[in-house]
């Protein structure tokens, strides 16, 4: 059995600058490399890293940016058997700048071309998959994968990070919402990000989470408010720890941990991510993550 991680793959050019911008003008990058990302993409790579079979399902462009993306799902063990190629489109890529206290800016350009039609996603067998991740950058692609794992009663997970689309569909169907702390503040219209879950909560049957940085992540079980503290280690690069997060929630919703320790899990695997550069090559083994949540308990 295996995971699907429906949603976008995009090629990262990282700046690693002094200080981000605060105002227009010319900035000088101390260094600069290339790396696959997008949030479904990363994710499918975490849960590989993690030592769990994982498809990552999406759409590039027929062009150069689309084969580097690929050679690297191959280098990691990423299935690929579902990715459609659509002629005459340009892959998504996006610029981030990442300063020395490892904070991101990122700006991703996706093209109007890479059709949006989620027909072609009828082809594919949901059944086959132990659980369902998406994101919120294919909401067509979201929609009809996260229809198909509700029919088939496969756990779901929703990567609800902010977007200028409505995601109240999404919401609704998944059966794990987990929200940025910016996606939750623009899907319920408040800034608390605690009164922001309950109102998500009237939203969904689902069990709703907010991530909060190194303050960790707020979650609903029934009434009660959870709460598990971020992991403390040496930050060298936040790029990409809330993709890791979700692909590591939905290898442990695939294995039943329970809603804490599902938690505990991605937070460690998140955490471990961020000691490094870039937002693939800090993600941990299995067991380096199970021994550093030791080590910290």
């Amino acid at each position: 059995m295996t995971i699907a991680c429906v949603g976008i793959t995009v090629l990262d050019r990282v700046f690693r600058v002094s200080e981000l911008p605060t105002t227009g003008g010319k900035f000088v990058a101390k260094k600069y490399f290339e790396i696959g990302g997008g949030p479904a993409a990363t994710a499918a790579v975490a849960i590989s890293k993690l030592g769990h079979p994982v498809e990552f399902i999406g759409r590039v462009g027929a062009d150069d940016v689309a084969q580097a993306m690929q050679r690297e799902f191959t280098q990691y063990g990423v299935g690929q058997a579902h990715i459609r190629t659509i002629d005459g489109a340009t892959s998504s890529f996006s610029a981030i700048l990442v300063d020395d206290a490892g904070e991101r800016m990122i700006i991703n350009y996706q093209d109007d071309q890479l059709s949006r039609d989620p027909e072609w996603l009828k082809q594919i067998n949901f059944d086959q998959f132990q659980s369902v991740l998406c994101d919120v950058r294919w909401i067509a692609g979201a929609k009809h994968a996260l229809e198909q794992a509700k029919s088939l009663g496969i756990p779901s997970v929703l990567d609800a990070d902010i977007t200028p689309e409505d995601i109240g569909e999404l919401v609704a169907l998944a059966d794990h919402v987990a929200f940025s702390e910016p996606g939750l503040a623009k899907f319920s219209q408040v800034d608390d990000p605690l009164e922001g879950l309950r109102i998500a909560q009237t939203k969904t049957d689902g069990t709703v989470y907010v991530t909060v940085g190194s303050k960790g992540c707020y979650w609903l079980e029934g009434d009660e408010l959870c709460h598990q503290p971020g992991f403390k280690v040496d930050v060298v690069d936040t790029t990409g720890a809330g993709d890791v997060f979700h692909g590591a929630f939905a290898l442990a919703v695939a294995d039943q941990m329970s809603a804490r320790d599902a938690v505990t899990f991605s937070s460690a695997v998140a955490a471990l991510k961020c000691t490094k550069m870039g937002g693939r090559e800090g993600v941990p083994d299995r067991s380096t993550a199970e021994a550093f949540i030791k080590a910290n308990a």
